[in-house]
């Protein structure tokens, strides 16, 4: 076992993963360390700064439902730590096919039930054999909460949700989140307080995403479903 790998399991037992998965989610630490000299996954340089991505993921699994899916997984997260922990199911969406790779490759060796799809989430949301197929959709690293939520809601099945990790939320972006929540077919369902000012927004899918969601690649993310300037008590003129 290298230094970097049982460092990597010091901190996630510090931090409160289970035994029984500690090894295998250290082991998806060095992957991803080890990939991170040749092109970029993640901004963190070092294990210490690595596992509490990894800790930070895990704070999802009590919702997670199976089939799941992870849109825009990047380097993996929340994706495979969930995977590893959950046993569940697992889609994960990359765009980026250098990125796409590399979770083909830490999923073969670590030996979880995970698949890869190479497209931007626009575009998976779209394919007849991808939408509503999912119980549970997270999207970690997108900028707003009403993008994160068209990226995924069209993924889900009726009845599935939504796991949104956010950090702080003013008014205006929750506002935003409920307006674009009920042109998607979803209801805000509850908020989850973690530490700090972290956060899991469920979102439930009550009724079918309509056609013209998602919008075409890049959309989303230039002009999110909802004005964020909108003030409390004006969604009806929007949607």
């Amino acid at each position: 076992m290298s230094p970097e790998t049982e460092r990597a399991e010091a901190l996630l037992a510090a931090g409160g993963a289970s035994p029984e998965h500690v090894p295998r989610l250290a082991q998806y630490a060095a992957l991803v360390l080890d990939a991170n000299r040749k092109f970029n996954l993640t901004g963190a340089r070092t294990i210490d700064e690595f596992v509490p991505h990894i800790l930070d993921s895990l704070t999802v699994v009590p919702y997670i439902r199976t089939p799941y899916v992870d849109v825009g997984s990047g380097g993996g997260l929340p994706g495979i730590p969930v995977a590893i922990v959950t046993g569940a199911r697992t889609l994960l969406v990359e765009a980026t096919a250098k990125k796409a790779a590399f979770l083909r490759e830490a999923i073969s060796a670590l030996g979880i039930d995970a698949e890869v799809a190479t497209a931007r989430a626009e575009d998976a949301g779209r394919k007849p054999e991808l939408r509503q197929q999912f119980v549970t959709a997270t999207a970690r690293a997108v900028a707003t909460a009403p993008t994160a939520l068209e990226l995924t809601a069209p993924l889900l099945a009726v009845g599935g949700v939504a796991i949104l990790q956010r950090g702080s939320m003013d008014v205006t972006e929750r506002t935003a989140l409920e307006g674009a929540a009920l042109m998607l077919g979803c209801v805000v369902d509850a908020e989850v307080a973690l530490e700090g000012e972290r956060r899991l927004i469920l979102v439930r899918k009550t009724s079918a995403t309509p056609e013209r969601f998602p919008r075409r690649a890049g959309i989303p993310e230039k002009r999110p479903l909802c004005s964020l300037n909108v003030p409390r008590g004006t969604l009806g003129a929007i949607i």
